[in-house]
């Protein structure tokens, strides 16, 4: 297993939450830091163009593992991880970009 696999166990362990509820955590960490970085509003773009790069990125290196320890990747759950790691910050970025709810 790969320093990038055994890191992910040693975060399931260490937060008893599950793989799918830290993709939820890491695509709205991803979100609100780069928007913090970067002082931009969360109805730029950037900071979910990042949330995507770091989605797309993460699964990328998932399938690279797997590949490399001889299995098969399966796409239907990488899909699955980018869906659960994007959904939350693109309805956040399309509230702030489309509603009042977020404005100031």
């Amino acid at each position: 297993m790969s320093f990038f696999q055994d890191a992910k166990l040693v975060l399931v362990q260490a937060t008893d939450l599950s793989k799918d509820a830290l993709h939820v955590y890491v695509g709205l960490g991803v979100m609100l830091l780069v928007a913090i970085l970067l002082r931009r509003p969360l109805r730029d773009s950037r900071p979910l163009a990042a949330v995507a790069l770091a989605a797309v990125a993460g699964e990328i290196w998932d399938v690279i593992d797997t590949l490399s320890h001889g299995g098969t990747p399966r796409w239907s759950l990488n899909w699955k991880d980018v869906w659960n790691t994007m959904f939350w910050p693109t309805v956040l970025f399309l509230m702030a970009r489309f509603t009042n709810v977020l404005k100031r």
